[in-house]
């Protein structure tokens, strides 16, 4: 039995691997799409930080003369340079980019500062940008002379040292105590991309083989001479199965292979907390998603090959594969929400287990016990699923429809 499964598996294998489509995804895409992505969100997001915090901020104020301190503020700090506008073109020059911001002083402020009341400086921005540092960096300097002007009311009321001030201003102080350490709060910032890519990768390195191995061989007319065969149907089925798990399977520890390296190399030439982050993901964490991307693979292949048999021709299998995608794609992308944790009733459902305890091991806070349920049930549903697609194969309904 071992021998004609074997047979199979390497007669179907050498003809997946003459085919180039199923090379570019199952090696070509997993290796280099995971590195070349996430250094480009790395090198972006790290130039956007630093364009935003060092970039010369223009900015058009009206009203100076009744604020002259607020506005020699702006002029004496580093980063900021005035622009002169029309006061009524300031959101047109704000989104032309013309200027990045515009304060309007009423003419109240010095009455209501002789008599000791608050003024509303009005101030004009765009939000849109998700790396824009506009408002803090406006906001650091208008906060900044705030307090230069209650320091110099508070010493006028009889409070001139720094400790009294503080003391009436925040009778209640909070000492925060974050339990969660920079590795835990990154991996829930990033951690539900990783395992979306990794299934998304294992599911595509299996498709493509399982459309061919099925519906292709209907279209070709071989699979009538492969039944055949004197094997039985089970060991077909089993042959096929086992060439479509490693296609897959590949895929997905290709992918993780190429996340590791990136790691390993991004982990010398960053420094900082990001550096020791991305050094604190260990060769064992890596192990263990590449254990739970296994009954994965196992998953997809069996039931895309149960799709591929139904299928008529290679068209109608793709087409029956679009919807699929889309079935695998919501589950991994349920792992991405912020209100999804990994508990026990998380972790009986497909696909989603997977990607939440991805996530968690990337964290660093994976509950090992929750770990087993987790791979017991996949190994679980991907059994039932190749136990279908056996008996699927034995119908003849179903082999050749018409």
């Amino acid at each position: 039995m071992r021998l004609n499964i074997l047979t199979i598996y390497l007669k179907e294998m050498r003809e997946v691997l003459r085919d180039r489509k199923t090379l570019i995804f199952m090696v070509v895409l997993p290796t280099l799409v995971v590195p070349v992505l996430m250094n480009v969100m790395i090198g972006f997001i790290v130039k956007a930080e630093k364009k935003a915090q060092t970039e010369t901020l223009t900015f058009a104020i009206f009203g100076a003369e009744h604020l002259p301190d607020l506005a020699n503020a702006f002029s004496e700090e580093k980063g900021f340079e005035k622009k002169d506008i029309p006061q009524e073109a300031i959101a047109s020059a704000i989104e032309e980019d013309k200027i990045k911001f515009g304060l309007v002083i009423p003419q109240t402020a010095p009455e209501q500062f002789e008599r000791g009341e608050q003024v509303a400086v009005q101030f004009y921005y765009n939000n849109a940008s998700v790396t824009s540092k506009v408002k803090n960096r406006a906001s650091k300097v208008i906060r900044e002379f705030g307090e230069r002007c209650r320091s110099e009311r508070l010493a006028g009321l009889g409070l001139g040292t720094p400790q009294e001030q503080e003391h009436l201003l925040n009778p209640i102080t909070i000492e925060e105590h974050n339990t969660a350490d920079m590795r835990e709060v990154l991996g829930e910032r990033v951690g539900g991309i990783l395992p979306y890519m990794f299934i998304i990768f294992c599911f595509m390195g299996a498709m493509y083989p399982a459309i061919d191995l099925g519906a292709g061989e209907k279209e070709r007319g071989t699979l009538e001479t492969l039944l055949l065969a004197p094997i039985r149907r089970y060991q077909i089925v089993l042959g096929k199965f086992f060439v479509i798990f490693t296609t897959g399977v590949t895929a997905a520890l290709l992918c993780l292979t190429s996340f590791g390296v990136m790691l390993a190399v991004k982990g010398q030439e960053i420094t900082g907390e990001l550096g020791e982050i991305i050094a604190s993901v260990s060769v064992v964490d890596l192990v263990l998603i590449a254990a739970m991307l296994i009954p994965t693979a196992a998953m997809f292949a069996a039931l895309l090959l149960s799709i591929s048999i139904y299928a008529k021709s290679f068209k109608e299998a793709s087409a029956y594969c679009g919807p699929l995608n889309f079935l695998v794609i919501m589950p991994a992308f349920i792992a991405m929400l912020p209100m999804v944790k990994l508990d026990w009733y998380w972790a009986m459902v497909p696909i989603t287990n997977i990607s939440l305890a991805i996530k968690e091991l990337i964290k660093g806070t994976m509950n090992y016990g929750m770990l087993t349920a987790i791979l017991g049930s996949s190994v679980v549903i991907a059994g039932a699923l190749l136990f279908f697609c056996s008996r699927w194969f034995e119908r003849e309904a179903v082999l050749f429809r018409k």
